[in-house]
């Protein structure tokens, strides 16, 4: 039986009911007649009510639902603790089986079925239920190169993974019974698609025995060497979004702020366990030659890339791909009659006579590491809430995002981007006081939406008293996010609480887009107002700019000042100290100049930190280059090698260490990323040449910076353990990151 509130009141005599309701009413906690009435006369109105009615309304229903006497209070704790217990008990008969069972539940049903040693992550975005769920099948087909890659993929997920048995491509002497005509000492120039893979996973070339250990990834083609390679790249969509226009009416890009920027294949999922991985199968770029020749596979709705030019999706016979490499001020291998596209630097070229304008949108997939920065994965988790009556979509129920706000301003509430598309304006966001009344607004991307936000000037965001404010969802060119000390009407700004959650607010310079110029690098979010908190989470911001009476909380995310040199946290002016920080699992590339560093945590700091107090604050498990001036520091890089390696020398201080010692100890922890460019998949991403103090120098030995929660060593590392079972016996399995 499901037992809520009300049943559970029923079951009570009737005279207890009765004085239980009139206690109520004597003590006002009952709607009376006149407000009755008033409630079922808004409640008429349907949506057609002004900001002052739908607040009101607002007030009766919850003085309704709340409508009730000492003992209904009462067994309303009641009640919630049976739901409660209710829940519980329906949830047992779930977590007996791997598929419905609640996450902590998977390492026990693991050691059911021998599946030993699993660890559990608690903020992982991925789960290693099938590796549980499969580990029987896996285990009547071990020491097949099959089982090997479905194994990676299960550990690993949702990284992509596939096997290479260097066996098979070795260059040796034939036997005449067993002839490999493929496996030559030279490369054949006919089969131009073992060129277009070399020195890839794919590649097919054979080549000649070496006899150093893959499991140290020095060698590889030997007879017992098995390589596993994992793609630590996602492919992420991005379906029906406007095209860059490149000004001319013809050159196009598919990144929205013009850059230059990789195609990525949308991975195909194998249908059987037999089957080994292809280019195919996992998300790497889009080959252009590879494309040429398969471009039914790649093009077209619903695949890799697809193009709509004046609302007409263009068939695949009318587009060609080509290189469209700078050629002096214009591009070269420019159309006459085709629509052509450059899968490498993500280029369109339009055909001419398509007369002035034409509408492009583009549907494609692009790298990168993690969810962060905005784009078309889930979400809707981190949404604050909003009910329909409070929800006002865009552009469906109002034209630009300044109209849904104005409408919300008085009572708050939720403002929703139902597109992809460009917003060329500058809305200024104002919300009444009091949160405790529904005055709080967020502006967010719908679920699987980025919408991509142009203002020409500063975005102003202010609040009455205790009132909020949250971004989420949303890649922001140009201007900045600014909290200014007075609102447009010269009020004090009291906003509480500022949200910036999977957004991006672009480093660097913006481009020109439609009506608004280019702009210079500056910093992107000011916050001037005192006693404003605000929180960053998933997000990729430029320069932050804070007054000394704000607080900044930093989780997951990057701070990109584009240059080392470059102040990415101080004060107004950027020279004097900003407002106290608390940062995790974060990387910043830039100088950090603060009052106080409240907490540091599993964050690299890739330039110059200085904290003003230092009596106060914790830094633990971070990466602080030398100079840094921060409280007492726990674990932190590279003061801890250094002072190690002081122990071995029997040095009683790190001062005493010799130059040379420390040069080299400093230049050995600096840390290395695959690109600190913005747009480039691999931005940000530790690339796999760094230390090993930074790549497992987190509190949980998993990496420090922004891509923590991702626990990269704990997947290798579970991978590891776990071969030697399925192995056969003499090979030896190297594990490679191939993106």
């Amino acid at each position: 039986m499901s037992f809520d509130l009300e049943k559970l009141y029923a079951l009570l005599p009737a005279i207890y009911r009765t004085r239980d309701r009139e206690l109520a009413a004597a003590l006002g906690l009952l709607l009376d007649d006149q407000e009755e009435t008033e409630l079922q006369n808004l409640l008429a109105l349907a949506s057609k009510v002004s900001a002052a009615q739908a607040a009101r309304r607002q007030e009766l229903l919850e003085k309704r639902r709340r409508a009730r006497g000492p003992l209904k209070a009462w067994l309303s704790v009641i009640a919630e603790q049976i739901a409660v217990l209710e829940e519980d008990l329906d949830q047992l008969y779930d977590d007996l089986f791997i598929e419905t069972c609640a996450e902590w539940v998977v390492p026990y049903i693991g050691d059911l079925v021998g599946t030993r040693n699993l660890a559990v992550f608690p903020q992982a975005p991925f789960s290693q239920r099938s590796l549980v769920a499969n580990t029987l099948r896996n285990r009547r087909r071990k020491g097949t190169a099959a089982v090997i890659e479905q194994l990676a993929q299960e550990v690993t997920a949702p990284w992509g993974a596939n096997v290479v048995e260097y066996f098979q491509l070795l260059a040796t002497t034939q036997y005449l019974k067993h002839l490999r005509p493929d496996n030559l000492s030279l490369a054949g120039v006919r089969h131009w698609e073992n060129l277009e893979y070399f020195n890839t996973p794919f590649d097919q070339v054979a080549r000649t025995v070496e006899v150093r250990r893959i499991a140290s990834r020095r060698g590889k083609y030997n007879i017992p060497n098995v390589g596993i390679f994992l793609w630590r790249l996602g492919s992420y969509p991005l379906n029906f979004v406007p095209a860059f226009d490149g000004g001319d009416g013809r050159r196009y890009r598919f990144d929205a702020l013009g850059k230059d920027t990789a195609l990525y294949t949308s991975p195909e999922t194998e249908d059987l366990i037999t089957h080994l991985a292809g280019p195919r199968n996992v998300p790497i770029p889009i080959n252009r030659r590879i494309m040429a020749r398969d471009k039914d596979i790649y093009y077209g709705r619903g695949k890799s890339l697809a193009l709509n030019v004046n609302g007409v999706e263009i068939p695949a016979a009318e587009i060609v791909v080509c290189n469209l490499s700078d050629a002096g001020s214009a591009w070269a291998h420019m159309p006459t009659d085709k629509y052509a596209i450059d899968p490498v630097l993500g280029r369109i070229a339009l055909p001419a006579g398509l007369g002035p304008s034409p509408e492009v949108h583009i549907s494609y997939h692009y790298g990168f590491s993690t969810d962060m920065g905005g784009g078309q994965y889930g979400r809707e988790t981190t949404f604050v809430g909003g009910s329909d009556a409070d929800l006002v979509r865009v552009p469906d129920d109002r034209t630009t995002i300044q109209e849904a706000l104005d409408q919300l301003a008085d009572t708050g509430g939720v403002v929703e981007i139902t597109n992809n598309a460009y917003y060329v304006e500058t809305p200024h966001v104002q919300v009444a006081g009091d949160v405790s009344e529904g005055h709080l607004i967020e502006l967010r991307a719908a679920e699987e939406r980025r919408p991509v936000l142009v203002p020409g000037a500063d975005m102003l965001v202010c609040g009455g008293e205790n009132s909020e404010v949250t971004l989420n969802g949303f890649l922001i060119s140009g201007g900045r996010l600014r909290v200014p000390v007075l609102d447009n009407q010269h009020n004090p700004n009291r906003l509480r609480v500022l949200r910036l959650r999977h957004c991006t607010l672009l480093p660097g310079e913006s481009p020109a887009i439609r009506d608004v110029g280019a702009q210079p690098a500056a910093p992107r979010l000011v916050i001037e107002a005192p006693n404003t908190m605000v929180e960053i989470e998933a997000s990729i911001i430029g320069g932050i700019r804070a007054a000394q009476g704000a607080q900044v909380r930093i989780v997951g995310s990057i701070v990109d000042a584009t240059d080392e040199t470059a102040v990415a946290y101080g004060g107004l002016a950027g020279v004097e100290a900003g407002a106290p920080l608390q940062i995790e699992n974060s990387t910043v590339i830039g100088q950090v100049h603060t009052l106080r560093l409240d907490l540091a945590s599993n964050t690299i700091f890739v330039a110059q930190v200085v904290a003003e107090q230092l009596q106060q604050g914790c830094v633990r498990f971070c990466y602080l280059p030398p100079k840094s001036l921060v409280p007492r520091g726990y674990n932190c890089q590279p003061y801890l090698a250094l002072a190690q390696r002081a122990r071995e020398l029997g040095l009683a201080a790190v001062s005493d260490l010799p130059d040379v010692e420390r040069q080299v100890i400093l230049s050995a922890l600096t840390p290395g990323f695959t690109s600190t460019r913005y747009g480039d998949p691999g931005y940000c991403q530790l690339s796999p040449s760094c230390a090993v103090e930074i790549q497992e120098g987190a509190e949980d030995q998993a990496e420090m910076g922004a891509f923590h929660d991702l626990y990269q060593p704990q997947r290798k590392a579970n991978l590891r353990a776990r071969l030697d079972e399925y192995l056969r016996f003499g090979l030896e399995a190297g594990i490679f990151y191939a993106s």
